[in-house]
């Protein structure tokens, strides 16, 4: 079977010889969206950055049939749409439609194509009419859309995101939430939000000091109370 994402035996140590990740094997189906939760230093943001090769353990890695090796790095990261915490880390431009179309344009398309993928990217999103606002002055929520919507213009195979709802209000966190259930693609949510990960994500990956201690539905891990409670995930569901 074809998987989306495939990690066999990663580890990866930092620089100053602490590890971040012990032998980490993963596997997502196309189409699946899976939940990933631990305490902070979990190693969960770490093994995201594995997915399009912005860092490189020992291991096996394989995305959308794709071996995760430098020659592979640029179509990697057209179709592993990664999602920072931090909406400021992705948006940089003077407005949204220059943030939105920068991935495109990168990728060399004309620019009638880049203006097409720009609108699709921002009514999937639920922003149309936001193309000349400038992105610093939106909202935490609506900066956090239009960052998606930098990923999603480059038609992505797999949507990767890291704490989407850390920082918004409830209003907006429905919002977000809704936006996640209605995409199509494959997605690997790493988030603190339980809540989230139940209403969103029928499988949930709880790790802790750069291992896998937990891995199967939703439901059935956050009943575990002992589970949660050992991996620092008490009191949040």
């Amino acid at each position: 079977m074809h998987h989306s994402i495939e990690i066999e035996n990663l580890s990866f140590t930092y620089p100053d010889g602490r590890p971040a990740l012990r032998d980490v094997s993963l596997r997502i189906a196309p189409g699946e969206k899976v939940a990933l939760a631990g305490p902070n230093g979990a190693g969960k943001s770490t093994l995201l950055l594995h997915l399009n090769g912005m860092s490189a353990g020992e291991g096996r890695l394989t995305v959308c049939g794709l071996t995760v090796e430098p020659k592979n790095f640029a179509r990697l990261r057209a179709a592993v749409g990664l999602v920072f915490q931090n909406p400021d880390d992705q948006l940089f431009s003077p407005t949204v439609f220059d943030d939105v179309a920068f991935g495109p344009l990168y990728q060399g398309l004309d620019p009638a194509e880049v203006t097409r993928r720009v609108e699709l990217a921002l009514a999937a999103v639920r922003m149309t009419g936001y193309s000349r606002r400038v992105s610093h002055h939106l909202s935490v929520g609506e900066k956090k859309r239009i960052a998606i919507a930098t990923v999603l213009s480059m038609q992505p195979e797999v949507l990767v995101l890291d704490e989407p709802t850390a920082g918004i209000d409830p209003r907006a966190r429905r919002a977000l939430i809704n936006l996640l259930r209605d995409l199509p693609m494959t997605m690997l949510i790493a988030s603190h939000d339980l809540r989230m990960a139940n209403e969103l994500c029928p499988r949930l990956v709880v790790m802790d000091e750069g291992r896998i201690v937990a891995n199967g539905p939703t439901a059935e891990l956050l009943k575990d109370r002992l589970l949660l409670e050992a991996h620092g995930l008490e009191g949040i569901v």
